[in-house]
């Protein structure tokens, strides 16, 4: 990431600020379930209007629309969540044309306006250089600020083939994120612990196979442990009780970790110094069978000596709620990347970094 431009080294003053956040969030009846990643853009959004941007462009994609234009799918919601945390904030329901162009002209100083989805238009997945170009153009963008850390492992027009039409720099969001995770992946404080939960071995093995050899302990639990998952390495503890359902298609069924796992859990994580936490420990979405999650996210906040982060969507939308009733837990990164983070984490490549302007 230090290799990399960002916005805070960039002279903005006067210009039009084109930005990728990532405001594919959960969505139930219409209604934003949880508005994290639209909370998160907005350091970025505010320090373009402190050092003078003109306007600010805001482009996003959410859900899988498959290049159709689906109303349940488009932002106008996410805008209206917008304008309620800043001011002067605009929507226009397309991502270029006359429409466009008129909205960005008509804007007030330091306005911001949020384009329909990307991916309404199936040059967004293409990659398609003309449908960038053409985004660019309605704009009369000046700069471009990659701030969706979510989406920068895949090649899309809006990660991708943009940077070839402006000069492109990382936001504030995805600094955060690569210099949290790069923590973890790279120069973790021992003791360093990973847990890892969740219900399919194939999504987590290669996490476990990287951080066995760098992680002084990793803690197994969720589905994988209680189908049955083993290791040979001592430094891996795979929970080993749990809470069963008692009714309907339930019952008999491992749902949760049980107090003695619980207990060698905890005492694992007080003595950390670097955490990292993906997967649920059981089926959290259910009451019953959260306590377990609970438990791992109360100890891994209770211990202030360690470098935690949270990541993977489930795991990160379990701790967000819980934050709401708990508001004094406190972890040092909750990723807003899903795929992303876990990508980086195995030290794969990230399209949407690669292509930022190099320092």
């Amino acid at each position: 990431m230090l290799n990399k431009q960002t916005v805070t080294d960039t002279v903005v003053r006067g210009q039009t600020v084109l930005v990728r956040v990532d405001y594919n969030v959960p969505m139930k009846d219409g209604r934003i379930v949880d508005d994290l990643r639209i909370r998160e853009s907005l350091p970025t959004i505010e320090l373009l209007r402190k050092k003078g941007a003109r306007r600010i462009v805001l482009i996003s994609h959410l859900g899988r629309p498959e290049g159709q234009k689906v109303l349940e799918m488009s932002l106008k919601p996410v805008y209206k969540r917008l304008a309620e945390l800043l001011p002067k904030v605009f929507f226009v329901p397309d991502v270029s044309g006359p429409d466009v162009e008129d909205a960005v002209e008509a804007l007030p100083v330091g306005g911001v306006l949020l384009l329909e989805n990307l991916r309404f238009f199936p040059g967004e997945e293409a990659n398609s250089a003309d449908f960038a170009k053409d985004i660019v153009d309605s704009t009369h963008a000046d700069l471009f600020v990659q701030d969706g850390f979510a989406v920068v492992h895949r090649a899309h027009a809006s990660t991708s083939a943009i940077t070839a039409e402006l000069p492109s720099v990382a936001g504030l969001l995805l600094e955060k994120e690569l210099t949290g995770l790069s923590k973890v992946a790279e120069s973790p404080s021992h003791p360093f612990v990973v847990v890892i939960g969740g219900a399919k071995v194939a999504d987590k093995q290669p996490l476990i196979d990287k951080y066995a050899k760098i992680a002084d302990k990793i803690v197994v639990g969720g589905k994988i442990a209680a189908d049955g998952y083993t290791s040979p390495l001592d430094r891996v503890y795979v929970c080993e009780d749990f809470i069963e359902g008692s009714e309907g298609d339930l019952a008999g069924k491992k749902l949760d970790i049980g107090p003695k796992s619980v207990a060698k859990v905890t005492e694992v994580l007080s003595g950390a110094k670097t955490v990292l936490w993906n997967g649920l420990m059981g089926m959290a979405e259910v009451p019953e069978f959260a306590g377990g999650s609970i438990a791992v996210a109360r100890a891994i906040s209770g211990n202030t000596k360690a470098y935690s982060v949270v990541c993977g969507g489930d795991t990160t939308g379990f701790v967000e709620n819980l934050e709401k009733t708990e508001p004094d837990l406190h972890f040092s990164l909750i990723s807003t990347g899903g795929g992303a983070a876990l990508e980086f984490l195995l030290g794969e490549s990230l399209p949407g970094v690669e292509a930022l302007d190099e320092k």
